[in-house]
């Protein structure tokens, strides 16, 4: 039997591509389609589906709204994959052992993986409502209001910053440092993590395991050895950050390169 299967995604472009590419895998037959978290709600509890493709960023209701409310609903929980342009938000979802995470623009390959992996837990006496306590902490971490400003130790005093002044950010030997625009100072937060948790995830990225850059304040990529690259800020100092293996895939696709 071919698992049932929603999409919920803003964008009818993503939703015709996933679909497209959900006909061609095959064993996977398409009940609905939404286009918002009230729709997705509504399509899950009105098909029962094996598996939902469930955009992360939609206007009003998104992607974890969505779950929320089919957990304070107590609805039947199908397996989930979240669809996202931001790996911020697929890290996340993956942690939570999700069923899988889709990055867009969508891969045919990718797509197949997600597939098998649902039907390997569909088969397996695991099921999605095992997942709950640690999607319900999820969630309220992704609920808490982000701070315009974040706060900063420098030469004795204690300064707002706007988020938007924020260039980057590095950790050395346990000590967050703040670069802005006008001033640098540290941070109180004892991990990179934890900085991040605070900030805009749809401006500020991971590029090296101990830099965090704000992606609108990057001024020029700089291609390094071995197809590697490092990223020049637009602070007064104009550092150049490296960026790890495991970023180069993000940074070609943020910038098309």
């Amino acid at each position: 039997m071919p698992l049932s299967a929603v999409i919920v995604d803003d964008e009818q472009l993503a939703r015709d591509e996933l679909a497209y590419l959900l006909k061609n895998i095959g064993d996977v037959d398409v009940v609905a389609q939404g286009k918002n978290g009230l729709e997705a709600i509504n399509l899950i509890r009105e098909h029962n589906p094996d598996l939902v493709f469930l955009d992360v960023q939609m206007p009003g209701l998104d992607g974890f709204g969505v779950i929320k409310k089919l957990l304070d609903r107590k609805v039947a929980m199908p397996q989930i994959v979240f669809a996202t342009a931001f790996d911020q938000y697929a890290v996340k979802a993956f942690e939570v052992n999700a069923v899988d995470y889709l990055l867009k623009p969508f891969d045919k390959k990718r797509v197949a993986q997600a597939v098998e992996k649902a039907k390997k837990k569909l088969g397996s006496s695991a099921t999605p409502t095992d997942q709950i306590d640690t999607l319900v902490k999820m969630l309220e971490q992704q609920q808490r209001p982000q701070a315009a400003k974040v706060l900063l130790k420098a030469g004795g005093r204690l300064l707002l910053v706007d988020q938007k002044d924020i260039c980057y950010a590095s950790i050395e030997d346990g000590i967050i440092t703040v670069v802005a625009t006008n001033m640098e100072g540290q941070s109180n937060c004892r991990t990179l993590e934890e900085l991040l948790d605070s900030l805009d995830p749809n401006v500020f990225w991971r590029a090296h395991r101990s830099y965090l850059v704000n992606i609108q304040r990057i001024k020029e990529v700089v291609p390094w050895f071995k197809s590697s690259y490092q990223i020049r800020m637009d602070d007064r100092k104009q550092a150049e950050i490296p960026v790890s293996r495991a970023q180069t895939k993000r940074l070609r696709e943020l910038f098309n390169l």
